[in-house]
């Protein structure tokens, strides 16, 4: 990778979501945690979520993660609340179609992570980007499935 490319992928405004990363607090009582990681750079995402009508309430996250993964952490957690599982599951299979396919963009409240599409050329960092939403998914199955239980 030339760095030339590197400077064009961590754009500034991708630097300015790194910067400063919404629900940076992690809940007190949440409904769900689940901490991911990535395997290739060992970045981790950890998010706590609390659910009430089948919609986020409030959402905590630890990010240790790369400018790319802090980016898509940044968008996720300002986008978060007021979400269905079934926005965030859209959202998720959009994002990563949008870096393997070239697909669309993640629909609204999430559009924000077109930033990102030109980090689909560095395979390497899929996962990263991938953290926050893998894991708020993995959180909502958890809490509707002890609801269910």
């Amino acid at each position: 990778m030339a760095e030339t490319d590197l400077i064009k992928l961590y754009s500034s405004r991708i630097l300015e979501l790194a910067a400063d990363i919404p629900r940076l607090e992690r809940l007190e009582a949440p409904d769900a945690t689940v901490k991911k990681r990535s395997p290739l750079c060992g970045s981790t995402i950890t998010v706590d979520v609390k659910m009430r009508d089948g919609k986020v309430s409030d959402y905590g996250q630890d990010v240790k993660a790369c400018a790319l993964g802090q980016a898509a952490a940044s968008v996720v957690g300002g986008a978060i609340v007021g979400c269905t599982e079934s926005q965030i599951l859209e959202a998720r299979d959009a994002l990563r179609a949008m870096l393997k396919e070239d697909g669309p963009t993640p629909p609204a409240p999430f559009d924000g992570l077109e930033v990102l599409r030109p980090a689909a050329a560095y395979k390497n960092r899929h996962a990263s980007i991938m953290l926050a939403l893998d894991a708020t998914s993995e959180a909502c199955a958890k809490v509707r499935e002890s609801h269910s239980a």
